[in-house]
C-alpha cells in the first residue's frame, strides 16, 4: 500500500526511509534526516509515530516538537529546549523524541549531546539544511549519530503514486499512459510528494514550488548567510540550473555574471553555492581521476534536487532532455549508491562513478545512441579502462536494451529507473 488518507490528505508511504527508521528503533544513537524543505521529513517522523502507537508505545512516551510551529517557537532556545524535554521524561520508561527542523534551535548540538545521555531516550531529528552536520557541529555529536539523507520522489516513487492516485479518483477509464508519458510528466511537474495531488495542474504546481523556492532562499541562505544582493544569489541560481551536467568552476560562473552586468568574483560565488548545496538545493559533484586514483579539486558539476523547480525557474527554454535524464540518474545513483562522482580517465569523461567501500561502478548516460557515432563515442569513454568493474550505458533507447558491448551493459534508463535498490 502506497498511499493512505489522513484528514482529507492522501499521505504517501515512503516505505524505504521508513524502514530504516524501524531497524534503528531502540539503537543507542541519534537518528537525524535531513532533506530539502517539503522532500517529506515531517510527514516521515508522522508515520513512524503511528508505527510506534501500533506496535504499544503509548501518547505519553512521545515528545514531538516541530520548530516551525509558532507554538514552540520558545524553545528555540537550546536551554528552554533542554528542559522542556527532560521534565517530560519518565524514569524507567523509553522515550521517543522527535525533533522537527532541528536547525532553527540555536547551539541544538549540546542538546542532543545532552538527551543522549539518558539511556530511556530514544532521538529522531531532522534537518533542511546539510551546515547542520558540518564539521565543527558533527564534533560535538561525533559517533552518536547515523545520517538518512531523503531525497523528493524517486521516479520508482512518483510512478507508483500516480498510479494509486489515478484508482483513487476513478481515472483508470482514461487512455493508459506509457512509462515515458509519465517520466515526461515527473521532469516537469515535479517530484516534491505534495505535487501529486495537484493534478499535473501546472498553474497549481508552480505556485506551491514558489512557496518551496522563497523559503529555501530566504530562510536557508540568505538569511544564514548574511546576503544582500539577492538578486545576484538568484543570477547564480539560474545559471547553476541552466548547467546541469556541465563542468564548471567558480571563476567561470563569476566572470558570466560579470558579462551579464552583475559585476562579482570568484570568493563570492563560491559562498553562494555553498549556500545552495547546504540547503540541498543543488548538488555537487566532485571528479575523480580514475586512473590515478585520486579526487579532483578542480571543476565540479551541479544538479538540482528537483527538475520541477528548474522549470519553473527556467520554463522551456534551453531543454537539454539528455542532461535533464543526467539530472535524474545522478540523484537515483545518490539513493541507490550513495558516493557519486564525475569520472577521468586520461582525457575521457566517465558520466558517474561511484565508489564504496566494496564497490566501484562506472555509468554513461545519452539520450539515445542508435546513431553509431553516438554509440561509438559514448562506449569509447570506458575503453581503456581495463578493470573488471560492472560499467553500464544508460539510454532512453528500448530497442537495444540488455545489449552488452565487450562487457558494458546498455539499459534502458526507464526500466533500470523502476528496478528500486540494487
Amino acid at each position: 500500500m502506497l498511499l493512505f488518507m489522513k484528514g482529507g490528505d492522501v499521505v504517501i508511504i515512503r516505505e524505504e526511509y521508513l524502514s530504516k527508521l524501524k531497524e534503528l528503533k531502540d539503537k543507542n544513537i541519534i537518528k537525524i534526516v535531513t532533506g530539502i524543505r517539503r522532500c517529506g521529513k515531517s510527514t516521515l517522523l508522522f508515520q513512524f509515530k503511528d508505527w510506534l502507537i501500533d506496535q504499544g508505545i503509548t501518547e505519553y512516551q512521545i515528545i514531538f516538537v516541530n520548530f516551525e510551529d509558532l507554538e514552540y517557537e520558545d524553545l528555540t532556545d537550546y536551554r528552554k529546549l533542554y528542559a522542556y524535554i527532560k521534565e517530560r521524561l519518565h524514569k524507567g520508561v523509553k522515550t521517543y523524541v522527535f525533533l522537527d527542523e532541528i536547525q532553527n534551535v540555536d547551539e541544538f548540538p549540546k542538546v542532543l549531546d545532552s538527551l543522549q545521555l539518558h539511556s530511556d531516550v530514544d532521538l529522531y531529528v531532522t534537518g533542511s539544511n546539510a551546515y547542520m552536520l558540518s564539521s565543527e557541529i558533527a564534533t560535538v555529536i561525533s559517533g552518536r549519530y547515523i545520517q538518512i539523507e531523503m531525497l523528493p520522489l524517486s521516479f520508482k516513487e512518483y510512478y507508483q503514486a500516480k498510479l494509486e492516485y489515478e484508482k483513487l479518483e476513478q481515472k483508470e477509464n482514461r487512455p493508459s499512459k506509457t512509462l515515458i508519458q509519465y517520466y515526461n510528466e515527473y521532469i516537469v511537474n515535479s517530484s516534491f510528494p505534495y505535487t501529486l495531488q495537484l493534478d499535473s495542474d501546472l498553474k497549481n504546481i508552480h505556485e506551491y514550488l514558489s512557496g518551496i523556492y522563497n523559503s529555501v532562499l530566504l530562510k536557508d541562505i540568505v538569511a544564514r548567510l548574511k546576503i544582500s544582493d539577492v538578486m545576484r544569489l538568484e543570477s547564480v541560481v539560474k545559471y547553476i540550473f541552466d548547467n546541469i551536467g556541465n563542468l564548471t568552476s567558480l571563476s567561470k560562473i563569476a566572470n558570466t555574471l560579470t558579462s551579464m552586468g552583475r559585476k562579482t568574483d570568484a570568493k563570492t560565488i563560491e559562498k553562494y553555492i555553498r549556500g545552495l548545496t547546504d540547503s540541498l538545493l543543488v548538488h555537487e559533484v566532485s571528479r575523480y581521476n580514475i586512473k590515478g586514483k585520486e579526487f579532483l579539486s578542480t571543476l565540479s558539476k551541479y544538479y538540482v534536487a528537483d527538475l520541477g523547480l528548474r522549470q519553473m525557474i527556467l520554463g522551456n527554454r534551453n531543454i537539454d532532455m539528455g542532461h535533464i535524464l543526467e539530472n535524474v540518474i545522478y540523484l537515483e545513483l545518490l539513493r541507490r549508491k550513495g558516493n557519486v562522482y564525475v569520472g577521468q580517465f586520461d582525457k575521457n569523461e566517465i558520466d558517474f562513478v561511484v565508489i564504496n567501500s566494496n564497490e566501484i561502478e562506472y555509468y554513461q548516460v545519452a539520450l539515445t545512441v542508435l546513431d553509431e557515432n553516438t554509440l561509438k563515442r559514448e562506449l569509447d569513454a570506458f575503453k581503456n579502462i581495463k578493470d573488471n568493474y560492472p560499467k553500464y550505458l544508460i539510454t532512453l533507447d528500448d530497442v537495444m536494451v540488455n545489449t552488452d558491448y565487450d562487457g558494458i551493459k546498455v539499459v534502458n534508463a526507464l526500466e533500470w529507473l523502476l528496478e528500486g535498490k540494487k
